[in-house]
């Protein structure tokens, strides 16, 4: 008997407590060999005992677990939200998953924002470097609480690996272009990086087409014409900008899934919504990001069929509006996924 793949959970906050079990019982319905261990990081758990993450923590979830799966974080009990910080952020960083990887696919015409768009028109991937850019919280404050205060914020880029990590995904999954989006006509010394590094790893693949966007410039082209991207390559911050702009062209966050992949260590998943404090508990989340997140994870542990099959599940699910208010349908979160889980 094949040995289990563990995944270590984290529901977090909000409506994360919702949408991950809903997730895990469509996983489950797949029969794939996979076991989970909950952990209870979280707002209730840092107010219960001021903790966020165990001291070992990190280290545990990659000596211990295949995979990590997270429902979402924040909670206005926390106005500084150390808790969300440290853990989610903390998995990022102190787990080296230096690539965000969000895809973008719309499955039905009904639920982009855009005009005659068709669900072949909108299906990309965009790679977001994860743990450089300003997002490292180096720098300081200078004349704190005077008229002269002074806020200083550092970036940091390195960008060689994200760059050859976005064309070894297009490689494996058949797509032909890679575009990468940059400031460099006004950011000159990140960008000058970033420009020279894509040129010496774009010559490395040169059955992949390469192209380069300004990022404001890309921000307009997806408005005007998603049809055109395949791969999309950005930094940090950028990335965290566009991909909800991207987000929106599929049906909105709550559609969104996304993996926080280190190739070759413990990787992470979880949907990009927020924890949605105003929506929690009242069984109107919708769980598609949080279960086609579970189905990239799949994906990832080697599980290609029970991913495929959770894919159709969900197209069929939007389609045949079994789904939640905010997409057009008229079920609860429990029972999106319950549909979902019973027509893999």
């Amino acid at each position: 008997m094949a040995t289990k793949k563990k995944i270590a959970v984290v529901p977090g906050d909000g409506i994360g407590k919702e949408v991950v079990p809903a997730a895990l019982d469509v996983v489950r319905a797949t029969g794939a060999a996979v076991e989970f261990t909950e952990f209870d990081w979280s707002a209730d758990r840092y107010l219960k005992d001021g903790t966020t993450i165990p001291a070992d923590g990190f280290a545990m979830l990659q000596r211990d677990f295949d995979a990590v799966f997270v429902g979402a974080l924040g909670d206005p009990r926390v106005p500084t939200n150390i808790h969300a910080k440290e853990i989610l952020l903390g998995m990022r960083f102190t787990m080296d998953l230096y690539a965000n990887v969000r895809p973008v696919k719309l499955l039905d015409e009904s639920l982009c924002p855009l005009k005659g768009v068709k669900p072949e028109d909108v299906d990309f991937v965009v790679v977001r470097e994860n743990t450089e850019g300003p997002y490292m919280d180096a720098g300081g404050v200078l004349k704190k609480d005077t008229p002269d205060e002074v806020a200083i914020q550092e970036e940091f880029h390195t960008v060689e690996r994200i760059i050859r990590f976005a064309f070894e995904l297009a490689k494996k999954q058949g797509r032909k272009k890679v575009l990468m989006a940059d400031k460099s006509n006004a950011m000159t010394i990140s960008g000058g990086l970033w420009q020279k590094v894509f040129k010496l790893v774009a010559a490395e693949y040169p059955q992949i087409q390469t192209q380069h966007m300004y990022i404001d410039a890309l921000c307009m082209h997806l408005v005007r014409d998603p049809k055109q991207f395949d791969v999309i390559v950005t930094s940090n911050i950028f990335g965290d900008i566009v991909t909800d702009l991207a987000a929106a062209l599929q049906g909105g966050l709550g559609m969104a899934a996304s993996g926080n992949i280190h190739p070759w260590k413990t990787s992470m998943f979880e949907p990009v919504h927020g924890s949605a404090p105003p929506y929690a508990g009242k069984n109107i989340a919708n769980p598609i990001g949080a279960i086609a997140s579970a189905a990239m994870m799949l994906e990832h542990l080697g599980f290609v069929v029970e991913a495929a099959k959770i894919s159709e599940a969900i197209l069929k699910a939007v389609r045949e509006k079994k789904t939640t208010q905010d997409i057009g349908g008229t079920l609860g979160t429990r029972e999106c996924a319950g549909w979902t889980a019973k027509n893999l």
